[in-house]
């Protein structure tokens, strides 16, 4: 195809197939370019369309803006332990005093100390405070996180990504998405 689109620009937003998205955080998107390889596949409906459109020369195809996929995927029940879904879980924020600057995560119980690297033990935290522990416990440190730290679920990380929505979303996603507008993050 003869294209004159700018690489990253006419992203799709991805539905399941119950019309629900894939993930809110980040927001699940596909290239223009996968999106219309999807569709020649016969992987996806196109439920939008830009006004933009591509050409070859026996087709013109406009690009979609909102795909659903054709066969339901079922969502994982337990999230990975990543350190993004960490900070996620704890809405970017540093547990200890609620600064959204130089994240790290902080063992409650030290690593040094015996403290393993799980859900139950690790909390999102600014340097600043993560120094300021140091090595000690959070007894020792006068120091407690805002909320005690747990395994969350699927969805509670996708509540908690909804809390911040993308700079940018395109009318046609607008009745796909279900932003809490009225919670800052």
């Amino acid at each position: 195809m003869n294209v004159h689109v700018p690489s990253n620009g006419f992203p799709a937003l991805v539905l399941n197939a119950d019309f629900r998205p894939l993930s809110y955080y980040p927001l699940s998107l596909w290239s223009w370019q996968d999106a219309i390889k999807a569709v020649f596949l016969e992987r996806v409906n196109i439920v939008e369309q830009y006004d933009h459109a591509v050409h070859s020369p026996s087709i013109e195809i406009k690009l979609p803006s909102v795909v659903s996929l054709k066969t339901y995927v079922r969502p994982s029940t337990h999230p990975a332990f990543t350190r993004f879904n960490v900070f996620l879980r704890d809405r970017f924020c540093c547990q200890y005093c609620g600064s959204r600057d130089d994240l790290t995560f902080d063992h409650l119980v030290p690593r040094s100390r015996g403290g393993q690297t799980t859900w139950g033990n690790v909390v999102a935290a600014c340097s600043p405070c993560n120094l300021r522990k140091g090595n000690m416990t959070t007894a020792e440190a006068r120091m407690w996180p805002s909320q005690a730290p747990m395994q969350p679920s699927v969805n509670h990380l996708h509540r908690n990504g909804r809390l911040f929505p993308p700079n940018y979303l395109h009318d046609s996603w607008l009745d796909y998405l279900y932003w809490d507008s009225e919670l800052e993050p």
